[in-house]
């Protein structure tokens, strides 16, 4: 009887009807929505652009969740360039090549996507919304590949919008306001903020902490550095980030230690926010203290274990000498004997804080070889690359440097310095884009 009685029941009939009036309301509603974008794109409405886009970034900025989904599909499939369009275009300046007929090519090529966002972007409050549609559908694109037409546009505009050469640098310290602070804390990405005494310690006078800003999100902080100011260039982490440590007196600084960069933004993931980036901190700094004669970080190795993890497979690179190649081997071989064949037992604090001689050479040897030879490649190691790609030198690695769960599980506890010298930032990045690190000799010693 009971089941009889669910079956007659008009309730699931109601919310089957509920959630197709739902649907159908959310179609309408996207549907117009994509008919405004339209609208904004038309000569007509040139003059009140302005008014549109705001009427239409406030819509978008309340839609749920499913509907951004119809939003991408939209802007992917509507606001593409016109195939035969861009055909005749192209034949055209093929058989005649001219700056006429490049300039047609071009005019039609480009998605009106773009122009869209454009106009978007003009409307108060239009650059961060269009940031935070974009950080909306990188968490979706791996099942959406048809987005990554949308993507490749808003990266591109984003990319010259948030130029480093438009970013503002503020110093941020204990008087900053509050919500900056708040900001600080909650974006740490590498060395986690444990509370307002964790981020006292570390804007003390032995400490800076820079963060910088673009004119249309001028209370976010996109990106932010923190500086230890030592009297010898770091080997460990813990000591720079322990809020019980003792503050340095300035009369011993000698070294300015970056061991902290964070975005704040994921919706500018990709968008390079970092040219030279370490160049500028280091200038304002210099100028404060003269004093200080070397510029360094203590950076994570965060892609090494996986790599390490492929085993020979991963020591496949171009002109890798048969001679180092025969000692990397010999690392590999050392290292599966003191874990077992499972480099994964690196990651154990007391196994690597035990490893003999041997043992431990091998891993700084191939730390070395994955820094030297992956870091070229897109897949490299990505603070690596951040680092020599504006102009670092890869200096030195440190052993048991990070012992703390996260750092023996991306590296084995291992950090490496690189060294900036502003004299031979420049150099040392046209190096690295044409796909050589540039290194100390200790380094190339550990090969």
């Amino acid at each position: 009887m009971p089941n009889v009685l669910a079956e007659l029941s008009p309730v699931p009939a109601l919310r089957k009807a509920a959630q197709q009036i739902s649907q159908l309301s959310s179609e309408r509603r996207v549907a117009k929505l994509v008919r405004e974008c339209h609208r904004l794109l038309s000569v007509r409405a040139e003059a009140n652009s302005p008014v549109i886009a705001q009427a239409i970034i406030g819509e978008i900025e309340t839609l749920a969740e499913c509907e951004y989904d119809a939003l991408f599909e939209a802007l992917a499939q509507q606001f593409s360039p016109e195939p035969d369009a861009v055909l005749n275009a192209a034949q055209a300046y093929a058989a005649r090549p001219s700056a006429i007929t490049l300039a047609a090519l071009s005019a039609v090529a480009e998605p009106p996507r773009q122009e869209l966002f454009r106009r978007l972007n003009r409307a108060p409050g239009g650059t961060a919304a269009l940031v935070r549609l974009r950080r909306r559908m990188l968490k979706r694109l791996r099942e959406h590949g048809e987005w990554q037409s949308v993507e490749a546009d808003l990266l591109h505009l984003l990319s010259s919008w948030f130029n480093p050469g438009f970013l503002e640098m503020r110093r941020v310290d204990w008087s900053s306001p509050a919500h900056l602070l708040e900001q600080i804390i909650r974006h740490e990405a590498v060395h986690a903020i444990d509370g307002w005494d964790d981020l006292r310690r570390r804007l003390q006078p032995d400490r800076r902490c820079f963060a910088f800003f673009h004119p249309q999100l001028a209370e976010t902080p996109l990106i932010f550095v923190e500086v230890a100011l030592v009297a010898a260039m770091p080997d460990a982490i813990a000591p720079l980030i322990d809020k019980n440590s003792p503050i340095t007196s300035p009369k011993h600084f000698r070294v300015a230690a970056f061991y902290s960069i964070s975005n704040c933004e994921p919706g500018l993931r990709g968008v390079s926010l970092g040219n030279f980036l370490i160049k500028r901190v280091a200038e304002a700094l210099q100028a404060e203290l003269p004093q200080l004669k070397t510029f360094c970080t203590l950076s994570p190795i965060p892609g090494f274990m996986a790599w390490l993890a492929r085993g020979k497979a991963a020591l496949v690179y171009d002109g890798l000498k048969p001679a180092t190649l025969k000692r990397l081997n010999a690392a590999l071989d050392i290292l599966a004997k003191a874990t077992q064949s499972d480099f994964s037992r690196l990651a154990n604090r007391d196994l690597v804080s035990g490893l003999d001689e041997s043992a431990r050479e091998a891993l700084l040897a191939l730390a070395g070889a994955y820094l030297i030879h992956e870091s070229p490649r897109t897949q490299g190691d990505p603070v690596a690359r951040f680092h020599l790609d504006n102009g670092a030198r890869l200096e030195r690695l440190n052993a048991l440097a990070d012992l703390s769960p996260k750092g023996l599980r991306q590296s084995a506890g291992l950090m490496v310095n690189y060294l900036y010298n502003l004299d031979r930032v420049e150099q040392s990045h046209e190096d690295f884009v044409n796909g050589t690190v540039t290194h100390a000799r200790a380094v190339s010693s550990l090969l």
